[in-house]
């Protein structure tokens, strides 16, 4: 038998094979894929068909593990893939990344402003930031809590301008 006389006898039996796929997928588009999958299979492996051997049986066989094979395939897959329905914030969390080269100009522009900062501001301010209380930094710079309180204000009202465009828009 040449090549395409198996063509032939294999394209006789596509409608069969349409009906025997449907006990497989329940779905007429996957029945249609399944029985395309299995007539290039048959096609394409036509060397290892032996005369006298049962088409319809040896196409049966093919659509059968064509479909086995398929089905541990996206059951392997979906193993390994979650699903959109079952990720959790938590999951989207511990997922994420972070762009950390913009938090690197935001730390570069704030050491910039702190340290353009007269030392008056710029000490007790770091000093605060810092964890030192009031009554410890007036004590430390020896001068009365009210302008180390003042001086502090003016520090941070001096950042908040020059990094005016980091403010959050909501």
């Amino acid at each position: 038998m040449n090549r395409f006389e198996f063509n032939n006898l294999v394209i006789q039996h596509s409608d069969s094979l349409r009906l025997y796929a449907r006990n497989f997928t329940k779905e007429p588009d996957d029945a249609n894929d399944l029985v395309q999958d299995t007539l290039l299979k048959a096609v394409t492996y036509f060397k290892n068909f032996r005369e006298g051997t049962n088409l319809k049986g040896w196409l049966y066989t093919i659509m059968k593990n064509t479909f086995i094979n398929n089905y541990r395939r996206i059951s392997k897959l979906n193993s390994f893939l979650t699903k959109e329905k079952e990720i959790s914030p938590g999951h989207l969390m511990v997922s994420a990344s972070y762009n950390n080269g913009e938090n690197k100009f935001v730390m570069e522009d704030i050491n910039s402003t702190l340290t353009n900062l007269s030392d008056e501001y710029y000490v007790p301010f770091t000093m605060y930031y810092e964890g030192y209380k009031y009554h410890e930094i007036s004590d430390h710079l020896n001068i009365p809590i009210g302008t180390v309180k003042t001086r502090i204000h003016m520090a941070r009202k001096a950042m908040k301008k020059k990094l005016s465009s980091y403010k959050h828009r909501d």
